[in-house]
């Protein structure tokens, strides 16, 4: 165990898509205008770092104002 409290996981593009409730063709076109994490090359494929994705939901949220 590393001691973190939560270990680094990477998410495929369904998870992410689930998680955030946005199609791919969405994600996408928001990494393009820099409104979404980049993903990290996995040789072949991509995988989005689960920490920065569940930051990019809580900016979001404070985002409404609530």
């Amino acid at each position: 165990m590393t001691g973190e409290p939560h270990p680094r996981r990477l998410l495929r593009i369904q998870e992410v898509c689930d998680r955030v409730g946005l199609s791919k063709t969405t994600i996408y076109a928001r990494m393009t205008n820099n409104d979404f994490p980049k993903p990290v090359p996995l040789g072949g494929v991509v995988a989005w770092v689960e920490s920065e994705i569940d930051q990019w939901i809580g900016e979001r949220i404070a985002e409404r104002g609530v």
